[in-house]
């Protein structure tokens, strides 16, 4: 390794206790190449002199742009797919290092904004939630599929399952003791999720209340505190997006495109991005949609879902108003604005948005 103080651009492949460091000069020369352990870490960035630190946005990748941005690193993340392109031939620590430290240099690279601490609590908020509504729907089947073989069923809907359980917990009724063996714990499992999500639901509507950035996304339609908080949590910075098209199409509700020969030819949404976000979007768009579709919604949002309803199925139109309300949302977060239908003059301008 040459002089500290000649490394201008490094790569890091991170890792759980064993890091990779490929570092270049202002000319491009490679002049380190280097491991370190975990506890090596955070004394040799702090020697090291300010540079430009690029890593995959991948576990662990926030904490660390936190610890390098405290040592004064100018460091950026970058997503993995945008990565994989500057890999040459075989995969391995030193390779990826390499092809990291090539792709942070790319004026037209995309990075992923480094989140907060608070943020990432908030986040993990929404997938202990979602874990344990998985966890919630896998117990009512399993007791409904069991019910049903004893001629026992009941109507679809998580809150229907408390029938279930009060059949097992009715001392008098007939229900062979086998049954209630070997249905209890589960009748006794989904009491105990039912409260742990609760608590999870507290605890976001208190992050939602004490966010501004939350409590202005929910003044959109179909947006309530569960959406807005994750929103808020998962994009730290709007204004990294051209526009709310661009944001929708990073959430992946735009058609896939498979256009040449300047013929344009599109698809289903391409389902790329944030995972969470886009389902959470569609659930919320499919509920406000419901409310516009009953006339209990005037706005021109409003007049322009049902205009598309009069054309499209109920499902299409849902997912084009998802997309809707991402580029109205975006438009919130990078504005510092509320969403104010009053003030939409028309439908061409909330196709601007």
């Amino acid at each position: 390794m040459q002089q500290n103080h000649k490394i201008t651009t490094i790569g890091l492949d991170i890792a759980k206790n064993v890091f990779q460091l490929h570092g270049i000069d202002a000319d491009g020369q490679v002049v380190l190449r280097k491991s370190l352990r975990r506890g090596q870490m955070r004394p040799f960035f702090e020697k090291l002199a300010p540079c430009l630190i690029g890593m995959e946005a991948c576990a662990t990748a926030h904490h660390w742009a936190r610890t390098l941005i405290a040592a004064g690193h100018d460091v950026r993340l970058i997503p993995p797919s945008y990565i994989k392109p500057y890999l040459r031939r075989q995969k391995n620590d030193a390779a990826d290092a390499a092809a990291i430290c090539e792709a942070v240099t790319r004026p037209s690279m995309r990075f992923v904004p480094v989140k907060s601490e608070n943020q990432q609590a908030t986040l993990m908020l929404h997938s202990a939630r979602e874990l344990l509504i998985s966890q919630r729907t896998a117990l009512i089947n399993a007791l409904r599929g069991h019910f049903a073989e004893l001629g026992i069923v009941v109507p679809q809907g998580a809150h229907n399952a408390r029938q279930l359980i009060a059949i097992l917990e009715d001392d008098e009724g007939y229900t062979p003791q086998a049954v209630r063996i070997a249905l209890g714990p589960l009748a006794t499992a989904l009491i105990e999720i039912k409260g742990q999500i609760a608590k999870l639901d507290k605890a976001i509507l208190a992050a939602h209340r004490n966010d501004d950035v939350s409590l202005r996304l929910s003044t959109i339609p179909g947006i309530g505190p569960v959406i807005a908080t994750c929103l808020s949590a998962s994009v730290p910075d709007a204004k990294l997006f051209e526009g709310g098209r661009e944001f929708a199409a990073w959430l992946g509700l735009v058609p896939r495109q498979h256009s040449t020969g300047g013929k344009p030819r599109l698809g289903s949404i391409s389902k790329m991005g944030n995972r969470r976000m886009r389902k959470l979007l569609v659930v919320g768009a499919h509920a406000a949609l419901y409310r516009m579709k009953n006339g209990k919604t005037q706005s021109p949002l409003a007049e322009w879902a049902r205009t598309l309803l009069a054309k499209k199925p109920f499902k299409l139109v849902a997912v084009a108003l998802a997309n809707k309300i991402a580029r109205i949302a975006w438009a919130i977060m990078a504005r510092n604005i509320r969403f104010q239908p009053e003030f939409v003059p028309d439908h061409r301008a909330l196709i601007s948005v």
